[in-house]
């Protein structure tokens, strides 16, 4: 595996118009009330968009048949913001995997995104690819051991996973109840960065920041969430940002997450 590091994955220039940010603020869910997220003259670009613009990298490793793209799942995903992403315009990226980490019967392959309004990392957790004789990789954040700060309620609307997928990831477990079945799934799920984008928002308002303002955001996907779960959000505030975990009904979502506000 280790022969996958370093691998250039290409360069893509995206471009949208001021219908993409606003549809993507609704799924996450943005309120029409939130005139800053969803109305275009007055419009703030959540920086977790970003990642849908970035989604064709994790895409391309897996089409270039590094795992096996049928058991290989979303483990960790990493947001650094440079700047503000602009209204509507293009963006220009380039990708590259930057590291493979060998879990023993499983490796990890770090897909890095740059551009110069972001970085983004997806960790993917792809199973039967390790036992190569490779570096385990960083630790994941520990949960604090302090009673929380902050305890949060989010409740996911019952059609928001159908409104995230019109953003470009449209794998059929998200809306179809026979293709979420094959994936060993009750029934269609929820999007991972749709669930940690849109905790970001309540998260933002508590700690008294704009959601706008994010900086940086780290998340692991612990277990799936389905549209109309009620999220728990438990957060801790230090130095350098906030700590939070997200649970449904007492079982993790989201683990070693942090985010960080301008």
């Amino acid at each position: 595996m280790s022969e996958w590091k370093g691998r250039h994955l290409g360069t893509r220039t995206v471009s949208y118009d001021e219908t993409r940010p606003i549809l993507y603020a609704l799924a996450v869910g943005a309120h029409a009330t939130d005139l800053d997220l969803v109305f275009e003259e007055r419009l703030r670009v959540l920086p977790t968009f970003a990642l849908t613009l970035a989604q064709w990298a994790p895409d391309a490793l897996g089409s270039a048949g590094a795992f096996d793209v049928r058991t290989a799942v979303h483990g960790t995903q990493r947001l650094r913001v440079l700047r503000p992403l602009p209204r509507a315009g293009e963006i220009e990226m380039s990708a590259r995997v930057s590291d493979v980490w060998d879990k023993g019967r499983a490796a990890v392959f770090d897909v890095t995104v740059a551009s110069t309004y972001f970085e983004a990392t997806w960790s993917l957790f792809a199973p039967g690819c390790g036992g190569f004789g490779g570096e385990r990789g960083p630790s994941a954040r520990p949960r604090p051991s302090s009673v929380p700060d902050l305890t949060l309620p989010l409740q996911t609307g019952p059609d928001q996973a159908a409104l995230y997928r019109l953003l470009g990831d449209r794998h059929h477990m998200h809306i179809d109840p026979a293709a979420a079945e094959a994936a060993g799934m009750p029934r269609p799920f929820m999007h991972g960065l749709c669930t940690l984008a849109a905790v970001t928002l309540p998260l933002a308002a508590a700690v008294g920041a704009h959601p706008a303002d994010l900086r940086e955001l780290e998340a692991r996907f612990a277990s799936p969430v389905f549209p109309g779960d009620k999220l728990a959000v438990e957060a801790w505030k230090s130095g350098d940002g906030t700590a939070f975990e997200a649970s449904v009904d007492g079982k993790t979502v989201l683990s070693a997450a942090h985010a960080a506000f301008a």
